[in-house]
């Protein structure tokens, strides 16, 4: 018998990556949750709509699964983090405890939990999840997203000593790939690049000195690493770290990006703006070695493959709005 799987948020970045690759398996039966956006064409997918935030909407999509993969968040760009730094609070720590209380009461087999970054320090060696200090102070603009999704994972812990449903907490790097975000006002700091790189007509402009470094995954690894968790995880509650593994200057990322669009564009930097020197990337020894996962994309194959996407979806779709 296949096995029920419920994706929420399949309609987010992640969320569709997952649907649409899993959705492929023939062992499993691909059940999605969308909000407010609309379904999309997916082959072998049973679409549900839902307000996680409700716990009746909760409680009905849980009925009849095995494995649950909560990619369902409120998430926006680095100026929300600024300007509106609660949306990122509520609406999260409110869906996922209904969610994980459902989850429990149905006997759910395993549940998967995207976590992030955001509670490591920055550092010029690679992170351990064990390098997480809970009595050292979260940077002031982290400070709420970075307490909710420790609450999250705590929430995990607490319901896997429950019974026994598996979590497991992904503490994943900076994600990019194919249906990530790409306008300006919302995109990290991924997408914005190729967007600025591909709308450019003769300059892209870095700001400051692009020193800036961070640990960037394709998002098909993380895919990856969701499905040999569910089917390799020994202990009912585990927090793994998913990452490249090496950190990369947001200047470098410029050039490779520059270099396999095939334009020909000059790279300036703005000096006027402020130059952070921050770096993040992590060690993820734990993942190869309980899991045997490991990074199957490098970098540059990654950016060549979704500016591949962009120029087949994005460009194509800004093409036809013009017309």
């Amino acid at each position: 018998m296949r096995k029920k799987v419920l994706i929420c948020g399949a309609t987010g970045f992640i969320g569709r990556n997952l649907t649409e690759q899993l959705s492929q398996r023939s062992d499993w039966e691909i059940h999605a949750i969308r909000f407010q956006r609309p379904e999309y064409e997916c082959p072998h997918v049973i679409w549900h709509q839902a307000d996680l935030r409700r716990p009746d909407d909760a409680e009905r999509v849980m009925q009849g699964m095995d494995i649950v993969i909560q990619a369902a968040a409120t998430t926006s760009g680095s100026k929300d983090i600024v300007s509106r730094p609660y949306i990122h609070v509520t609406d999260n720590a409110i869906m996922n405890s209904y969610l994980f209380r459902a989850a429990f009461e149905h006997k759910i087999k395993h549940v998967i939990f995207f976590s992030c970054t955001v509670m490591y320090p920055n550092s010029e060696k690679a992170l351990k999840e064990s390098d997480f200090d809970a009595n050292t102070a979260l940077h002031p603009r982290y400070f709420g997203v970075g307490n909710t999704k420790l609450y999250i994972e705590k929430m995990c812990e607490f319901y896997a000593g429950l019974a026994e449903t598996k979590f497991t907490a992904i503490r994943h790097s900076n994600i990019y790939g194919a249906h990530d975000k790409f306008d300006l006002e919302r995109s990290h700091v991924f997408g914005a690049t190729v967007t600025k790189v591909m709308t450019a007509d003769n300059q892209v402009t870095v700001w400051g000195t692009g020193e800036e470094e961070r640990d960037l995954l394709y998002v098909d690894d993380l895919v990856n690493f969701v499905q040999i968790a569910l089917e390799k995880q020994q202990e009912n509650y585990r927090l793994y770290n998913c990452g490249y593994g090496q950190a990369t200057a947001i200047k470098d990322l410029v050039k490779k990006i520059v270099n396999h669009s095939g334009k020909n564009l000059t790279i300036k930097y703005d000096l006027s703006q402020p130059t952070i020197k921050t770096s993040l990337f992590l060690d993820c020894t734990l993942a190869n070695k309980e899991l045997g996962w490991k990074v199957i994309t490098d970098l540059d194959t990654g950016v060549q493959k979704t500016l591949a996407w962009w120029k087949k979806n994005v460009a194509r779709k800004t093409s036809e709005v013009m017309a």
